[in-house]
This record gives C-alpha cells, sequence and structure tokens, in this order.
C-alpha cells in the first residue's frame, strides 16, 4: 500500500514536467468592439458589424419556406430582452399596436406546448430574436441553390 501511495505522489509532482506548454489560439476577432445591451462592450460576431449593414424601417420581405418565422424590417440594436422585460413588446403588444401600427404577436406565442392558452406570451416564445432576426443587406456565406416550395413563389 505505501508503495501505492509513494508512486501517486512521484507522477503528482513530475506531472508539472511532462505537461506541454500550449500557446493560446488566437482570437480571428480580437480588437473588435461594438455595444450591446445596456450599453456593455462585447466581442464576437454581433460585434463584427462591417459584414453586414442592419436595415432600417423596411417593408417585410416575403418568407421563403411555409413556418418561417417572420424577419424583422427594423434594426434591433440596442434591445433589451432579459426574463423581466422585453423591449419587443412596446409596440407588438396586443394592446399597443394600434398605437404603433407594429404587427400584432400571434395567437400561437401564447400557447404552451402543451396547447393550453395563457393570458401572456409564453415562455418558450418570449425572447424573440431566439427566432426572428433582422432582415439585413449580407451576402450569403456560402452559396446554395435553395428554392422557396412552389406554393410560396
Amino acid at each position: 500500500m505505501k508503495k501505492l501511495i509513494l508512486t501517486l505522489i512521484a507522477c503528482l509532482m513530475l506531472a508539472p514536467a511532462y505537461a506541454q506548454k500550449t500557446e493560446p489560439v488566437p482570437d480571428p476577432l480580437a480588437g473588435v468592439k461594438a455595444f450591446g445591451m445596456r450599453g456593455v462592450p462585447i466581442d464576437g460576431p454581433e460585434a463584427a458589424s462591417d459584414n453586414f449593414r442592419n436595415e432600417r424601417d423596411q417593408p417585410p420581405l416575403p418568407r421563403d419556406f411555409v413556418q418561417q418565422p417572420p424577419l424583422i424590417p427594423h434594426t434591433v440594436k440596442g434591445y433589451n430582452i432579459t426574463k423581466n422585460f422585453n423591449k419587443c413588446m412596446d409596440c407588438h403588444a396586443w394592446n399597443r399596436t394600434k398605437d404603433t401600427g407594429a404587427t400584432k404577436v400571434s395567437v400561437t406565442h401564447f400557447k404552451t406546448r402543451e396547447g393550453t392558452e395563457l393570458s401572456n406570451i409564453s415562455p418558450r416564445r418570449y425572447f424573440c430574436t431566439q427566432c426572428h432576426v433582422p432582415q439585413t443587406d449580407a451576402k450569403p456565406l456560402v452559396a446554395n441553390k435553395f428554392q422557396p416550395a412552389a406554393g410560396m413563389r
């Protein structure tokens, strides 16, 4: 038993000597700065705004397939969507659409997974940008030959 314990201690003491030193992986977006919700600086794909331009108050683009969530025809930069507050509901809530002229939230967003109707937005549909994305003038990253179904053309 003592031999086993001594062997384990020796291995643990020698392990750092055999550990390989690795170089840090360079960040492809290093140096890119942008500001997210609440003015907090962010790094990452959202920060690389040179890749596309957010459209501002454009007519909605047609959908490409039957269950496609509608695209957002305005910029959402700086929109605050947290578990306690959803900026989208300032305009798209059913009681606000007459004043704002915005599209009402679909009745499907008021149903639970089991189909029970709720008086407020279902938690699984509350974070709008999970499915809805802003329209942009972005070039496709990968070429494709997608064509909408015949009924959608």
